[in-house]
């Protein structure tokens, strides 16, 4: 049993997608869609394209495509059904009860017994560091300064020595070796037998923004490698798309959010009521976690370590906030080296003078610019001046460039007259550059390279699709010739079919022929179908000749078809003389 048709295009209709997206990716309207960045794969020129018109968006990058239903399953990792339900609860759609199929029990039981495995072994965790087994975890969290209040907040742990320790407690717990092994918390191993992944750690739960327990990472009591270790992706934890400290930075009553490197860090900032901390997973700062905290703030000061490596860090973050809507500050540690340390020497009231004194991330940018040229060599000093220019001319608003001009003519000792010259110079060059970039991208677009792997036969199909979708005037012009039981392929038959139906009243919604397949790989095909930009020439008699093409293709396709699995004579004779009469076809647009 699924839902019915109308409901899930009554909750899709009643959630705009361009409104749905925004909470996700920044979007700036350009003609009639909206564009961002893509949030499925990394780029610098925004190619993510939203439709408010089809209710549709596709990446012109990567080939991710597909309506409202398609963006969330992807993005949250959602199944169709948790995407409907979320998007019902949003537009206030109460759904009725139903069954949900094979499918999407056996999914949805898996992702059950994640929580409720993760859950387990936090909390059998815990109980390890405030037992006797865990003293040696808890000397090193007080040692370091952590009160027991903050311990509990974070529900931190401790795995202990033994190699098969939280297997045992899982074990009796009624955990199966298949469902443990799915959880990255176990390694099954028929030769070496089952092993802890986390042993002799310190162990920090990461949370999602609900709340729920999605992982965790763990650092060595002593000297082992590595020093700290997370857990592997599973189908809750995905680490580009989640940051720690978020379950409760997103309730912060501040409006900025502070971005450390460590769990450390993220623990020793709340304890001093600094609630807005987070930290990447492990990994370096990321575009999904960028649009993760742009659901919750318009700034985010960058708390990183003051070595050369917090330094990178920052400059790698800086450029990523910026291109996802956000303003980044970046806050000086020195001459401390954490936010952890700094806290235990000068307390919240120096790191609150810090906050306020934080530097606007383009300032930083070019301070750290500074510092790369010798300031007295005339030579290096023309060089530093045109780094300057190039990095201020890639923004892109006018009245900020401006302000950044002023501020670094001042800052630096260079003549506002000749940076603001030079900026604009380097300025046409960027925008040439932008603008190339989204050719060579257009041309090598997701599409096209799947249009060359595609066979012969079914290319026709989706481009008679496509091209019906793009000029509905063209219906009554094949229709004589052409109808859904034509197109061979399963999925283009299926479009076909609503397809036909919509043209045949009058209204086309690809969003609503979407939503009709529940499978993402599916979504995905069906929208790059309906977000492709056919060529032809503008000549009448060639768009006519190229319009009969296809058609004959396909149809002669559909013949050979029928002609091949016929075992009736008079049938197989009466398609020999279709095919004759096919073959003289000629359309004229």
């Amino acid at each position: 049993m699924r839902y019915e048709d109308e409901l899930i295009e009554e909750v899709r209709e009643r959630n705009d997608i361009v409104d749905v997206i925004s909470a996700y990716v920044s979007l700036k309207k350009k003609g009639s869609s909206y564009f961002g960045l893509c949030p499925f794969h990394n780029e610098k020129s925004p190619s993510f394209s939203v439709s408010r018109d089809k209710q549709m968006y596709y990446c012109f990058g990567c080939g991710q495509g597909g309506n409202v239903y398609t963006f969330l399953m992807e993005y949250n990792r959602l199944s169709f059904v948790e995407a409907l339900k979320e998007l019902a609860d949003r537009a206030g759609v109460t759904l009725p009860e139903r069954e949900q199929t094979p499918e999407e029990k056996q999914e949805a039981d898996a992702r059950t017994t994640l929580k409720e495995m993760n859950k387990s072994a936090a909390v059998y965790f815990h109980y390890l560091l405030k037992s006797k087994r865990g003293e040696k975890a808890m000397r090193y969290l007080t040692g370091r300064g952590l009160t027991p209040e903050m311990i509990n907040h974070f529900g931190l742990g401790y795995a202990d020595i033994y190699r098969d320790d939280l297997y045992l407690y899982l074990k009796s717990k009624g955990f199966t070796d298949y469902q443990m092994k799915e959880s990255s918390l176990v390694t099954i191993d028929s030769v070496r037998g089952s092993y802890d992944k986390f042993m002799n750690r310190v162990m920090f739960p990461i949370m999602d923004a609900s709340q729920r327990v999605i992982g965790f990472g763990g650092r060595v009591m002593g000297d082992g490698e590595p020093k700290y270790l997370n857990s592997r992706e599973t189908i809750l934890f995905d680490k580009g798309r989640n940051l720690y400290g978020i379950n409760y930075a997103r309730r912060s009553r501040r409006k900025e959010i502070i971005l450390c490197e460590g769990y450390m860090d993220v623990i020793s900032l709340h304890q001093a009521g600094y609630t807005n901390a987070v930290a990447p997973l492990g990994t370096a700062f990321t575009p999904g976690q960028a649009l993760l905290l742009k659901r919750y703030t318009d700034e985010v000061i960058l708390s990183f370590d003051s070595d050369g490596a917090g330094v990178k860090a920052a400059l790698r973050a800086l450029p990523i906030l910026r291109d996802n809507g956000l303003k980044g500050r970046v806050l000086s540690m020195k001459p401390y080296k954490d936010p952890d340390e700094f806290i235990k020497a000068e307390g919240a009231e120096g790191y609150e003078k810090r906050l306020a004194a934080a530097e606007p991330g383009r300032m930083f940018e070019l301070t750290v610019l500074e510092g790369q040229y010798d300031q007295r060599d005339p030579d290096r000093r023309t060089d530093f001046i045109h780094a300057v220019a190039k990095n201020l001319a890639r923004i892109e608003e006018p009245v900020e460039r401006e302000a950044y001009i002023a501020a670094a003519s001042n800052r630096f000792m260079i003549g506002n007259k000749d940076l603001a010259s030079l900026v604009n110079r380097y300025g046409v060059g960027y925008e040439y550059e932008k603008s190339n970039a989204r050719y060579k991208q257009e041309n090598q677009s997701y599409e096209k390279k799947q249009e060359k792997k595609e066979e012969a036969k079914n290319q026709p199909q989706r481009v008679m699709l496509t091209w019906l979708a793009e000029e509905p005037d063209i219906y009554p012009l094949i229709r004589p010739y052409l109808g859904p039981d034509d197109f061979l392929t399963p999925l283009y038959h299926g479009v076909a079919l609503m397809l036909f139906e919509q043209l045949e009243q009058g209204k086309i919604s690809p969003a609503a022929i979407t939503s009709r397949f529940t499978e993402l790989d599916d979504q995905k095909q069906v929208a790059a179908i309906f977000n492709t930009h056919l060529k032809y020439a503008p000549a009448r008699e060639d768009r006519s000749k190229a319009l009969t093409d296809v058609v004959k293709k396909i149809k002669l396709a559909s013949i050979e078809d029928e002609m091949i699995h016929t075992s009736d004579i008079v049938r197989w004779q009466e398609l020999l003389a279709q095919k004759n009469r096919i073959q003289k076809l000629n359309i004229n647009i």
